[in-house]
């Protein structure tokens, strides 16, 4: 598989030139904020949604600077959603570094995601840009109210892979489909065009959740299975597959260990047993594969070149990696 340098270089210079602008997008005349914004941005991971954003205009008639302030804006209000996420989580770290509350405390790290946020539709709003921010407005009300349906079924412990779905749909499928809608739209693509970019994206991003879930049951190549999501009671698709699959006494054995003993790492490789035992990752590695199919057959309806194997390079990284 190409690294994501590989996969970068037909828009690297376009890349480069945004993070420039998002940096600057980021500034403030209060020191305290202008010290936290730059730690935010020294942290940026892999650019992956840009990505989205700058491939998905290129297919669709060109980057341009609506393109920059569409990836520019996802950005923001993205960073802004992180950065509540930890408050909400009581999470100190975010990819290895500390996070905004773990070195500011929550007021601060509240107020940081506020200004991120006003940072996003002011940006839009300046330049006009309504039908890009109602793109990524529509994400951040999906982003919130799957958190808050996720947060409510691990109370009640639902089990069903319907309501899986559009949990993973609404917190993460959602903003790689505002990226490539963005994107399109930035471009000047028709309606028809800038929803067909939507669903890909929305695809995309179903894969991608599936595959990230799989990784709490471990594989070969990942090494020590963690077992996060079982000790915050999340029910993701290997445990709901194997659960709806198991003998009832089974299954109220599996759901109490969840419930009631998911701090036990002897109770979570318990479970982890279970699911690997009674083929929960297999039909969860099915179903990634059966999403990413449906995003590659929507993307070879689009015009052939470097934007579109741009994309389907983007996608295997995001659903065949390792970690």
């Amino acid at each position: 598989m190409l690294s994501i340098n590989e996969i970068k270089k037909p828009i690297a210079a376009d890349i480069d030139v945004f993070e420039d602008k998002f940096k600057s997008s980021m500034h403030s005349s209060v020191p305290l904020l202008d010290r936290i914004t730059h730690y935010i941005v020294k942290r940026k991971g892999k650019q992956i949604r840009p990505m989205f954003v700058f491939f998905s205009a290129s297919i669709c008639g060109g980057i341009n600077e609506a393109t920059h302030r569409g990836a520019a804006l996802v950005e923001l209000l993205h960073t802004a959603s992180l950065v509540h996420d930890d408050v909400v989580d009581n999470s100190y770290q975010r990819r290895g570094f500390f996070s905004i509350n773990a070195l500011w405390k929550n007021k601060i790290a509240v107020l940081v995601g506020d200004y991120l946020l006003s940072k996003g539709l002011l940006l839009s709003l300046e330049h006009n840009d309504f039908q890009l921010l109602k793109i990524v407005s529509e994400a951040v009300r999906q982003m919130s109210e799957g958190e808050l349906l996720q947060i409510e079924k691990v109370r009640r412990m639902d089990i069903s892979e319907e309501i899986y779905y559009e949990v993973i749909r609404q917190k993460t499928a959602s903003l790689i489909a505002s990226c490539c809608a963005a994107g399109a739209a930035s471009a000047g693509a028709d309606d028809e065009t800038v929803e067909k970019m939507r669903l890909f994206g929305e695809k995309t991003g179903i894969a991608f959740q599936i595959k990230d879930d799989m990784f709490d049951f471990g594989t070969d190549d990942v090494g020590k299975p963690l077992g996060i999501d079982i000790k915050e009671k999340k029910m993701t698709l290997p445990l709901i597959y194997s659960l709806n699959s198991a003998t009832s006494s089974e299954k109220k054995r599996i759901i109490n260990l969840v419930k009631n003993h998911n701090n036990d790492l002897d109770k979570i490789a318990q479970i982890i047993k279970f699911v690997k035992e009674t083929g929960g990752l297999q039909y969860a590695d099915s179903q990634m594969k059966k999403y990413q199919d449906e995003a590659f057959a929507i993307l070879r309806t689009m015009p052939d070149g470097d934007a579109s194997r741009g994309l389907e390079q983007l996608v295997r990284f995001t659903t065949e990696r390792n970690k």
